[in-house]
């Protein structure tokens, strides 16, 4: 019925057209003195035949708007499909709908060659700034000194914003290449306690983690780094206590005794470049940690939580049920 009463609002000019000739001719034949029954029969059978016209209209009319429909939603695919042009107007309407896509898969293509030049020469870039850093690394340890150890923490936030920016090109390419099975929880959480471990002594908290003993589905990489960049803001903002690493009812927890998250604050750690006040105290704060973490957890079907008190500390929670798990 709504797409009936569209039919009509666009074509209403010619089907008033239509009735005022009728009562035109209607009212001619009255005014010389035509039969009533002749001009009744003549007025009902014009005002059939504009039904029939309208409704043989209205099933073209409702067959090209399916078609039409079935297009837009399967753009760029069937364009070849298009309705035929019943007039000039048409045709010319054709050519723009079959230049535009023509033109949007140009863009789309390019843009995606940009896209994946960008993410080949992060991947290189950052390969190769590993080797200089791991040569200072070496250097650094001929002498165990204070100095070194403050030069290595940094050498460490170094290759540590790397790697973030590495991800951050890989989490939008479509290649974000996941790797999805069953792993060993335990062996993902020692990868990341294993290279934030020198931070945790120089920062003289300490780590409360007990194996899980779980299986969980996931991707190991990417669950890696997500646990990596939680650790690495929990030890960031404790100056004194422990960071605690739990897994209880399918979900893992990284909590800490630091600074915590402000209640305003709070809603919105997860949006791009937002640091909060927290990040506005540490001038080094970029915003995108938690950021990348919530989304690598969205395309890996985890969902990402979080729970803080400003002076007690902060909790995330990652949903690891692989009820909840999506693959495309």
């Amino acid at each position: 019925m709504k797409l009936f009463m569209k039919y009509i609002c666009q074509y209403r000019k010619n089907i008033l057209f239509f009735l005022l000739y009728s009562v035109v001719f209607a009212s001619v034949l009255l005014i010389y003195d035509s039969n009533i029954e002749a001009v009744f029969y003549a007025f009902v059978i014009c005002s059939l035949t504009g039904a029939v016209i309208i409704v043989y209209g209205f099933l073209r009319f409702r067959k090209k708007y399916l078609l039409l429909r079935e297009i837009y939603i399967n753009l760029p695919l069937m364009t070849d499909n298009l309705p035929e042009a019943e007039n000039i107007t048409e045709e010319e309407m054709h050519n723009i709908i079959t230049r535009l896509v023509s033109l949007n898969s140009e863009n789309v293509t390019r843009t995606k060659s940009i896209q994946q030049n960008n993410c080949d020469y992060f991947t290189v870039w950052v390969h190769q700034i590993k080797t200089p850093i791991s040569a200072i690394q070496m250097i650094l340890q001929t002498n165990d000194s204070s100095m070194n150890h403050e030069i290595s923490a940094e050498l460490f936030l170094i290759e540590q914003y790397a790697e973030m920016a590495l991800q951050y090109i890989r989490l939008d390419s479509e290649s974000s290449d996941f790797v999805i099975k069953s792993y060993d929880l335990d062996l993902i959480i020692r990868q990341a306690v294993r290279r934030y471990a020198p931070l945790f002594i120089r920062r003289k908290v300490r780590l409360d983690y007990h194996p899980t003993e779980a299986e969980v589905l996931t991707d190991e990489k990417w669950l890696v780094f997500v646990i990596e960049q939680l650790l690495s803001n929990a030890v960031k903002y404790t100056a004194k206590g422990c960071v605690t690493i739990k897994f209880k009812d399918n979900k893992l927890s990284v909590s800490d005794t630091g600074i915590g998250i402000a209640p305003d604050d709070l809603p919105r750690i997860f949006e791009k470049g937002y640091t909060g006040m927290s990040g506005r105290t540490d001038k080094k704060s970029t915003g995108l940690g938690l950021y990348l973490c919530k989304n690598v957890c969205d395309k890996l079907g985890h969902e990402l939580s979080a729970h803080s008190e400003v002076g007690k500390g902060s909790e995330f929670f990652i949903d690891l049920s692989s009820k909840k798990l999506c693959i495309e």
